[in-house]
């Protein structure tokens, strides 16, 4: 979440706490203090909040009118066949008019429509057929909105509504995706295997965001994977995340298979622990099963089940097979096609098919079948460590799915340094005739010894950072904090809870103003980091570059920022570049780096300008224009934003000023600013910052601030000096 949605979602919640109308419009004129863009925001989501309200009113209204009309003694059976969705063309669902149906599954009608009010646009709506208890359905929704709100990714189809229709049937609404099934997309395009997993990797990625927010799909299959494209770059979405939980309810086994299959999945991507019915017992390892059948899919052209047997065999048999039946290994499956079938599939995947099955065999067959698992404690623990996986297969490198044996490792190695590999291979002929077999035993015991203490160390330093997790959990930071101060180097097999441990740790100490403890956590966290690229992995590296400079290690400091920009240079989300430009232009930088810097630096222009007076987007444009010798500008930054408040920000955009004004001989003027940021810094260390939802800042935007603070006051000495 974005330092601006957080402000945002603390005002929200305090507002909803004051009932009586004058008090809340006080608060918010106190809390907003001036900022139109911020009051808007909040205003927007109390409205929504009440609309809600009215809306779940009505709901309730219109079932218990459907549910008196209906006979008690009718059989759910009979019920589902004598209500399937008429044709909705042309018609009202709430206030979204019908267009065209897009699509149809086994839960009801998927319809494109038209929005007019409060704003216009075209949407997608899917009509849920009757057999469900309604009020439930639109009920567990809306304890969802909240979560699927945080959801903020370009790979996921935003849920934006949900309601009934007059005869009483579910609808929920949602962006519309004008796209393909992945699987058809990369069929009709011929993709050969790496381009699939490329495509896959992306979806991963998407899954893991949600998984994040505490948001489960339940149902990832082709259909709900789509993939558009966009200036011929073919970009996936994931559609229909909520959608699975909230329509997920106590109907019959029949209902849920025969009659609305979807509800709780669909059977051939179904993890076993979901065909027990149990949603008690399905967590983020379900989508990882699922995950696993979308590649197999993707690299056979079939499920590993049948999708017809499966559902002709029973429910209890289904369950059964699902539950105990290993399924064949992808390379296996295309071995045992027919000549014609394997040849269509071969060229389907630009390849050919004796070539196709060796290019499966071994890691990709690993990889699938490790995510496949029947226990799930044995499967991927997260879709980015499967995303790792599959990117280490492209890469040549060792894939964690495979039993990591020595000789599979040095493949690998010699697969991706092939000449450099040739030439040693050649000199080590000639020096390996002369070495006896003793020595030669002697070299591969003491290898063998220190593998293990290798192995030995890694598993210890996991168990401590698990420990520390359950530590942080319990809010038993101390006690965290120590076991995190025993690991020197971060782990080999990173996961979202470490990242989590060492980032929560992390702020703690800051808030006591232990920076080089601080910084060595940050350290760890932002190494971690290296499998994501979303927006709390920029305030992860936002946090360690100022650190770097708080402790004096520019050194540091100046490999961090190239690695960052090199990282981020084409980063498209505008509040991460600016994050990432920000901390790099703390200190003056080279030409070199600043040439680096300039794609963000001009999206950093682009979005002051779209948001004058939004303190954090003018502040890294304000700095990029300083650092490139743009004084002029740079001097009129602190009059483009309304700060009433002494905060971190005015003390950094004063800062900024007063040293553009100094190297445009303009001392007088210049002064006043650097003491009355003078003022306000140390005031601001010496009362503290637990929290910045009063709009002072967090822990690191003070560093910052106190950073650039040094620096004016080095550029007034050495202007006295001259």
């Amino acid at each position: 979440m974005t330092e601006s949605r957080q402000i945002e979602d603390a005002i929200f919640v305090s507002a909803l706490d004051l009932v009586e109308p004058g008090a809340r419009r006080e608060f918010l004129d106190r809390a907003c203090a001036g900022d139109t863009s911020l009051r808007a925001a909040v205003d927007a989501m109390l409205a929504d909040h009440a609309n809600a309200e009215k809306f779940f009113a009505k709901s309730e209204a219109t079932f218990q009118t459907l549910a008196g009309e209906l006979p008690s003694d009718m059989p759910a059976e009979t019920f589902i066949r004598e209500t399937d969705l008429p044709d909705q063309v042309g018609k009202w669902v709430g206030p979204y008019k019908i267009v065209e149906r897009i699509g149809e599954g086994g839960c009801g009608a998927v319809y494109m429509a038209e929005q007019e009010k409060p704003i216009r646009r075209v949407v997608a709506v899917k009509i849920i057929k009757l057999g469900m208890d309604t009020r439930s359905v639109i009920a567990r929704f809306e304890a969802e909105r909240q979560a699927l709100a945080l959801m903020d990714h370009p790979n996921i189809a935003h849920v934006l509504d949900a309601g009934a229709t007059e005869t009483g049937r579910p609808y929920f609404v949602m962006e519309l995706v004008r796209g393909v099934k992945i699987t058809d997309y990369c069929d009709q395009n011929n993709l050969d295997t790496r381009h699939r997993l490329e495509l896959f990797i992306t979806v991963c990625h998407a899954v893991q965001h949600a998984h994040q927010k505490g948001i489960i799909h339940r149902d990832i299959k082709p259909s709900n994977v789509l993939v558009t494209t966009h200036d011929g770059a073919a970009t996936p979405k994931v559609i229909d995340f909520g959608i699975a939980k909230a329509i997920e309810g106590p109907l019959t086994d029949q209902t849920q298979i025969t009659a609305c299959e979807q509800i709780i999945g669909t059977p051939a991507y179904m993890s076993p622990e979901q065909a027990d019915m149990s949603a008690l017992d399905v967590d983020t390892r379900s989508d990882i099963y699922s995950l696993g059948v979308l590649l197999y899919e993707l690299l056979t052209g079939r499920t590993p089940f049948d999708p017809q047997q499966l559902v002709k065999s029973g429910i209890e048999e289904m369950r059964r097979t699902l539950r105990e039946k290993e399924p064949l290994r992808p390379s296996n499956i295309l071995a045992g096609l027919h000549e014609t079938e394997l040849t269509a599939s071969a060229a389907h995947r630009d390849s050919e098919p004796s070539k196709l099955i060796s290019l499966l065999k071994g890691d990709l067959d690993w990889i699938v079948m490790k995510a496949l698992e029947k226990d799930r404690a044995r499967r991927y623990e997260t879709a980015n460590g499967l995303a790792v996986d599959v990117q280490r297969f492209l890469n040549n490198e060792p894939v964690a799915a495979r039993p990591p044996s020595r000789i599979y490792r040095l493949q690998k190695l010699v697969r991706r340094n092939r000449a450099t590999f040739a030439a040693i291979a050649a000199v080590s002929v000639a020096l390996i005739a002369g070495l006896s077999t003793s020595t030669w035993l002697f070299l591969r015991e003491r290898e063998a010894r220190r593998q293990q203490a290798l192995l030995l160390a890694e598993a210890e330093k996991n168990e401590k950072i698990t420990r520390a997790v359950f530590l942080v959990r319990e809010e038993k930071l101390k006690d965290a904090n120590a076991l995190l101060e025993e690991i020197k180097t971060p782990p080999a097999r990173p996961s979202f809870d470490a990242v989590l441990a060492f980032r929560t740790i992390g702020n703690w100490l800051a808030l006591q103003q232990r920076w080089r403890e601080t910084a060595a956590r940050y350290a760890v966290a932002v190494h971690l980091d290296q499998l994501d690229i979303w927006n709390p992995v920029t305030i992860d590296y936002q946090a360690y570059g100022v650190l770097l400079v708080e402790n004096g290690d520019m050194a540091g400091y100046a490999r961090f920022c190239t690695e960052a920009i090199s990282r981020y240079a084409k980063e498209p989300n505008t509040d991460a570049a600016t994050r990432i430009l920000k901390t790099c232009l703390l200190q003056p930088a080279d030409g070199k780096l600043l040439e680096a810097m300039r794609p963000l630096g001009e999206k950093s222009v682009q979005w002051a300008r779209a948001n004058p007076n939004n303190v954090w987007a003018v502040i890294p444009m304000c700095l990029w224009q300083y650092r490139t010798g743009n004084y002029i500008a740079a001097t009129t930054c602190a009059d483009k934003v309304d700060q009433k408040n002494a905060s971190s920000s005015t003390a950094t955009l004063d800062l900024i000023a007063s040293m553009a004004l100094m190297h445009e001989g303009r001392r007088a003027e210049a002064h006043p600013l650097i003491e009355r940021s003078r003022a306000i810094v140390n005031e601001g260390f010496r009362t503290g910052f637990s929290h910045a939802t009063d709009g002072t800042g967090y822990w690191y935007d003070w560093l910052f601030a106190r950073a650039l603070l040094r620096e004016a006051d080095a550029l007034v000495e050495a202007q006295e000096i001259k």
